[in-house]
């Protein structure tokens, strides 16, 4: 089994985004396509060529052959050893836990997160570094610019290696250890959180639990957490076998893709529900009467975080500060405010956060978008919410029995305000209508009459292109959306997302600050109509787009 150098020519758009190179099935299944994009990825990590990777996805369609050509493209280029998830499954919590556990140069993601998969659908590949976040704009750009000129590629060629067996086998020189998918990782949730707590509290009463797994790569993950660890039911549980096309479902943990959870909380009464993404990286948390947007979790786990209910900061010295995206609402920052924490907006792209945990600055953030985590890893994790709002019930139940999820959301909005969020997704838009909406966003927001405007009843403050200057690095982050800041507050936001795989996709945000107690309960949209309608008016959204109505409201 020698080394064989393989002629190759470039494709166009091998260009990674937020998180990795998405693109079309299709695009990825032609011959060389994967190899032009491993071997550009070996060549760009920051300290040469890896020596160890992890390597894992959320089982996908066409994952195992991609996973077989890196194998290859590995051997080839002399890596030494891959450590790789039974069936090529891992999460991507499950690659960052284990390239800190077994201190790797890296891993290699085959996701599309939460993106449809199957042969006519979605594939993704993105690299993390050795901290275990995913490769920064530094990375990826050098990724980019050698797959644009690519002429060959080194790969030992050979039988496939079998993924289905744990343990050790050789491809060359190659050393590849085949992992259980799940265990390290739940064995690491049991050390951050009080698994015995929440296992009483599950079983001690009416409190009833409903995960959904979207037929992703959570599934196997979900049942070793809630049947095995908390010795809860089989109804505890749905949607736990993953399938390498979601069961042909949208694997979003979210109102709309999440569906049939909702009905099933609200028709069978259950207490708790909860469901994540294609990777497990992404979590919905709701109850019966309740949804839990995502930036009123990330505060409300950093406030309970803050009170002791979480082990993992007991036994590291405190939380050290909080984060969120720059869309995601001002929830946190109030919660950083009552405990004197240091605080930081970052753009969008959970490798901003990474920095400021790897400088000890960070310990819980989050993202709008359904991302919650703390540096327990460096990447986003579902599960690690999900559990993170089981520990909350039962600090809570423990004070006052009956304590229900609509219960805690209001007490943190009696103790704080509520900020009123809603996020509208335009996918697939035609990419050259987007651009000259966001043109259009930058020409008003440079004329000097914009700020003292009125859009409505919403006076302006101000309108940016948000920019970003990491405190760790010093890097700057420019053009990471357009942001509007009302007099009283309240926020629009444009921002053109990378995480689609075809056209474009606009996210539209909307907040709102209020501190009366009687709107607490409110619908979110209707509260929020009437900023969403002078947001629509101002961006002519439907003449650059020809949508009359967004894919996804959340």
């Amino acid at each position: 089994m020698s080394v064989q150098t393989i002629p190759t020519k470039p494709f166009e758009g091998q260009k990674p985004g937020t998180s990795g190179l998405r693109k079309r099935t299709k695009v990825f299944s032609q011959p060389h396509y994967v190899e032009n994009f491993i071997q550009a990825t070996l060549d760009s990590f920051p300290n040469g060529t890896p020596k160890s990777l992890v390597v894992g996805g959320d089982g996908r369609y066409f994952s195992v052959p991609a996973i077989q050509s890196i194998i290859r493209v590995a051997a080839g280029n002399g890596v030494q050893k891959l450590i790789i998830g039974q069936n090529g499954i891992l999460s991507t919590p499950a690659v960052s836990h284990l390239i800190r556990l077994h201190s790797t140069d890296g891993g290699i993601l085959l996701t599309a997160s939460h993106n449809p998969g199957g042969p006519e659908a979605d594939f993704g590949i993105k690299a993390n570094l050795s901290s275990g976040q995913p490769a920064g704009e530094n990375v990826t750009d050098a990724i980019y610019k050698k797959t644009t000129t690519i002429q060959e590629y080194k790969a030992v060629q050979g039988g496939e290696v079998d993924l289905s067996k744990v343990g050790d086998t050789k491809h060359g020189n190659l050393s590849i250890s085949v992992v259980d998918s799940v265990s390290d990782y739940i064995q690491y949730l049991s050390t951050i959180f009080d698994f015995d707590l929440i296992k009483q509290f599950l079983q001690s009463g009416s409190f009833t639990v409903r995960f959904d797994a979207l037929h992703g790569v959570t599934g196997p993950y979900g049942r070793a957490l809630f049947i095995d660890a908390f010795g809860l039911p089989e109804s505890a549980i749905q949607n736990c076998v993953p399938s390498p096309t979601f069961n042909g479902g949208h694997p979003d943990p979210n109102l709309t893709y999440a569906k049939s959870l909702v009905d099933a909380v609200e028709k069978e009464n259950i207490s708790f529900g909860a469901a994540s993404d294609g990777d497990g990286d992404r979590n919905m948390i709701i109850g019966k009467g309740a949804f839990v947007n995502p930036s009123d979790s990330v505060a409300i786990i950093a406030e309970w975080a803050s009170k002791g209910v979480i082990p993992y900061f007991n036994k590291s010295g405190g939380v050290k500060g909080l984060a969120r995206s720059m869309p995601t609402s001002g929830a946190l920052d109030r919660v950083a405010k009552e405990h004197n924490l240091p605080f930081f907006e970052v753009p969008t792209g959970w490798k901003f956060f990474g920095n400021l945990m790897d400088a000890g600055k960070l310990s819980i953030c989050g993202e709008e978008s359904f991302g919650t985590g703390s540096d327990h890893i460096r990447e986003k994790d579902g599960l690690w919410a999900v559990v993170a709002w089981l520990s909350i019930l039962a600090a809570a139940n423990k004070e006052k029995p009956g304590t229900s999820v609509q219960d805690v959301l209001q007490a943190h909005y009696q103790k704080y305000g509520r900020n009123f969020f809603s996020r509208y997704d335009y996918e697939e838009v035609d990419s050259a209508g987007a651009k000259t909406l966001m043109d259009d966003l930058a020409a008003k927001f440079g004329d000097a009459s914009f700020a003292g405007s009125k859009l409505g009843e919403f006076e302006v403050k101000s309108g940016e292109l948000f920019e970003y200057k990491d405190p760790v690095d010093g890097s700057v982050s420019k053009n990471q959306g357009h942001m509007i800041t009302f007099v009283d507050g309240s926020r629009i936001i444009f921002r053109l997302s990378g995480t689609g795989s075809a056209g474009a996709t606009i996210r539209l945000y909307v907040e709102k600050y209020s501190k009366d107690p009687s709107e607490y309960a409110a619908d979110a949209q209707v509260g929020l109509k009437p900023l969403i309608d002078q947001a629509l008016a101002l961006s002519q959204l439907q003449k650059h787009t020809g949508r009359d109505k967004p894919t996804v409201i959340t």
